[in-house]
């Protein structure tokens, strides 16, 4: 293939600049996409800045891809020419360990290939959908509803499969209460999925600031957790809490949020080891229990619910240019609640 444009961070910490690269040519079971959109995650951020250790540059980040299908090998039946799909976390795994066999390939006991950041079976560098196109092979190609915003579904195949995929394994649905630790990327999505499952949801947010938003994502509740009184007057109030915060906080605090045999759902990553006292879970047999995005099939499902109940991440659409003042600003929480590029802008920009 041609080369391939796109953004970079060259080093550690570097600005995103562009980048051209040549991507794999299209084998037999591969589905070559013109990438349209692609969702910016905290994570890119973290990895850009090699903030979790072993990032490999130059870097491509971008996990959130949605696009059109221009070319489709010999032997692909899962999709065709001119579809809609989509891309997220990963593009690749072993298919034949447990997980894999399980459907549950982000668990792949040999490791999931990551859609960035990672190195393919043949030992070359992934580079991620900040870029112009992108092949994938058609196990890892998802399709994407025609009920959807493309640019609104792009989050969906990390912050919507991300929530999604725990409240869905632990039984969420109607008759219990769910509070939402954080509302950013994740915990909107957390809110969206909690209502349309029939949980009775409460935010936990730090300040007052998101109060309207989170009642207009459908939020019953809402709670200021720097407020004096509100852990006290909300202990054992949860069947399930979600924390989806990547920031240092207090766990043992929110554990108390929990009933008797509450689950705790953890799947934001803070970058400091966890303090949890053991007498937060005893005493009330909880659960503490961590998730990691979806396999394949799950994410195909989560997809097709949020096609049938019309559920999107609120988004704000920027061009490529403005990439390095939007992760200032995801640093800083300025957004609702998810920045997506508009990768039509790449033809905007010298090469």
């Amino acid at each position: 293939m041609g080369a391939t444009r796109g953004y970079a961070a060259l080093q550690a910490g570097a600005l995103l600049e562009p980048f051209s690269f040549d991507r794999r040519a299209v084998g037999s079971n591969d589905v070559l996409i013109k990438i349209e959109y692609c969702g910016i995650c905290h994570s890119d951020i973290h990895q850009v800045r090699d903030e979790w250790g072993g990032s490999i540059f130059p870097m491509v980040p971008g996990h959130e891809v949605v696009g059109t299908v221009t070319k489709v090998g010999a032997d692909v039946r899962k999709v065709a020419e001119g579809e809609t799909v989509g891309v997220g976390c990963f593009v690749d795994a072993c298919r034949t360990c447990s997980s894999c066999i399980k459907g549950i390939e982000q668990y792949c006991e040999a490791g999931m290939i990551m859609t960035y950041n990672g190195l393919d079976k043949d030992g070359q560098p992934n580079y991620g959908g900040y870029s112009s196109d992108i092949v994938v092979h058609e196990s890892y190609v998802l399709k994407i509803p025609s009920s959807l915003s493309p640019a609104g579904a792009a989050p969906l195949l990390c912050a919507g499969i991300t929530t999604y995929s725990p409240l869905r394994q632990w039984g969420v649905g109607k008759g219990h209460t769910l509070g939402v630790v954080g509302l950013g990327g994740l915990g909107h999505m957390a809110v969206k999925f909690g209502k349309a499952f029939g949980a009775e949801v409460t935010v936990l947010s730090r300040t007052d600031r998101k109060r309207a938003e989170a009642k207009r994502l459908g939020a019953t509740e809402f709670a200021a957790t720097s407020q004096e009184g509100t852990f006290s007057r909300l202990a054992r109030q949860f069947d399930f809490v979600i924390d989806t915060v990547s920031d240092t906080h207090d766990f043992n605090a929110y554990l108390e949020l929990l009933k008797t045999d509450g689950t705790y759902l953890l799947v934001g990553a803070p970058s400091e080891p966890l303090s949890v006292e053991a007498f937060s879970l005893i005493m009330r047999r909880r659960r503490l229990v961590g998730s990691l995005i979806g396999g394949i099939r799950e994410t195909q499902e989560m997809l097709n619910f949020c096609g049938e109940h019309g559920i999107t991440s609120d988004v704000e659409v920027i061009s490529m240019k403005q990439i390095n003042d939007a992760y200032e600003r995801v640093i800083r929480g300025d957004v609702r609640f998810r920045f997506v590029i508009d990768l039509a802008s790449l033809t905007e920009i010298p090469t």
